[in-house]
């Protein structure tokens, strides 16, 4: 099997709200858009985004999970420096990303500070040093 992930699947309450969120608020582009089931983001080169309505992604997965607290996974957008970081984080505020945790510089040598899509799902945004941190980007 290849070392590789080649989708990222979230389920999403409201996909309209998760499409203005990604498309009209962030400027993705959408790859496949079905309305009311499915909106596809590709993200890398060999990377796709797909936001599914809970309904379908239980009747293909199974029951989801519900509680309180944060999901436990997060997703990251890597840029390559710290004002980007900041850039990345005002955006996300001013479409309404709630909570935003402002950047700091963590003990391992990263920038980093996070969001929260229309879902609740966490984006990390993080510039990184050393060669895992370049290899991540484009």
């Amino acid at each position: 099997m290849d070392q590789r992930i080649s989708f990222v699947t979230l389920a999403v309450r409201d996909l309209a709200a998760s499409r203005g969120f990604y498309v009209d608020g962030l400027g993705w582009t959408a790859a496949l858009d079905v309305p009311g089931e499915v909106l596809m983001v590709q993200v890398g080169e060999h990377v796709v985004l797909s936001l599914w309505v809970e309904q379908q992604f239980e009747a293909e997965v199974g029951q989801i999970a519900r509680g309180e607290g944060v999901a436990p996974i997060t997703l990251a957008h890597n840029v390559a420096t710290e004002a980007e970081v900041d850039e990345v984080l005002a955006l996300a505020r001013s479409l309404g990303a709630d909570p935003v945790h402002d950047a700091v510089r963590r003990d391992w040598g990263g920038y980093t500070g996070y969001f929260a899509d229309p879902d609740g799902f966490r984006w990390e945004v993080a510039t990184n040093p050393g060669p895992i941190g370049q290899a991540v980007l484009p």
